[in-house]
């Protein structure tokens, strides 16, 4: 564990880590309670189906003490990167906000534009997914729209076991448009760089506490963190990666015990 000796600050993943759909794992909130009284800790999601204040109620609601301005969701790191592209251009750009309800509010203040778009902004739309959908997207791409995806994680963990998400519909709209979407969320470096400011501190002193070995673990050791890999949520010992964890935990309720909380 000497690896860990310097970590000053946390980034703890929710969905897998913390809980699984609308349970949460064992012994995760007393452990957050002790890492929050030594560890400043940030709270990181992908989820593109909820709203910052909606993610902070449902942590609420499972038993976590923990502030909203903790939390730093992809959807934020999307809304900033639009509110950039504004300052940019001198307006904002006409989005094509292809969200959850839940979020739409969020984004309130950019304008919408099916038609000839300047940004397409890709998160969870559910079932809406078809065939028709993903070439009016194509479309729009092969006109001159801008790919942004809230994240491109390959699968999730739910109640029943894993289900496809929706990288693989942005992998198809890159691979139809030789194009490469803008990713936001994790693994991406922007995502990353966010919740460090927010902490203060730099990446060798910070560790990111993950159940997907490659997006979590992966993408924060190429951003400078070390990785903490948890076997819960999305965890499965047959899946196969190059990535390798500084430290591996059969759940987040051990975490405390190595930081001596």
């Amino acid at each position: 564990m000497s690896l860990l000796a310097n970590v000053k600050g946390l980034l703890l993943d929710l969905d897998g880590v913390l809980y699984v759909g609308s349970q949460p794992i064992a012994g995760a909130a007393q452990a957050v309670t002790r890492l929050r009284k030594q560890l400043p800790c940030r709270f990181i999601t992908n989820t593109s189906t909820r709203s910052l204040l909606s993610v902070h109620r449902k942590m609420t609601q499972l038993g976590f003490a923990i502030d909203i301005d903790e939390i730093i969701s992809a959807p934020q790191v999307a809304k900033i990167l639009l509110e950039n592209m504004a300052d940019e251009r001198g307006r904002a750009p006409a989005c094509w906000l292809l969200l959850h309800p839940d979020l739409q509010e969020d984004f309130a203040q950019f304008s919408r534009a099916t038609d000839a778009p300047d940004v397409i902004l890709i998160g969870d739309t559910g079932e809406d997914w078809n065939y028709a959908l993903m070439n009016r997207i194509f479309a729009q791409v092969m006109a001159g729209a801008q790919l942004i995806a809230i994240h491109k994680n390959r699968f999730w963990e739910t109640a029943s076991g894993l289900k496809m998400d929706i990288g693989g519909f942005v992998a198809a709209l890159e691979y139809a448009s030789n194009t490469t979407a803008r990713v936001v969320g994790k693994p991406s470096a922007d995502f990353f760089q966010i919740a460090l400011d927010s902490l203060g501190l730099p990446a060798a002193q910070v560790a990111i506490v993950g159940d997907d070995i490659e997006s979590d673990i992966g993408g924060g050791q190429a951003a400078g963190l070390l990785g903490i890999l948890v076997k819960t949520g999305k965890y499965r010992a047959q899946y196969v990666s190059s990535v390798v964890a500084e430290s591996t935990l059969d759940s987040i309720r051990e975490l405390p015990d190595i930081f001596g909380c």
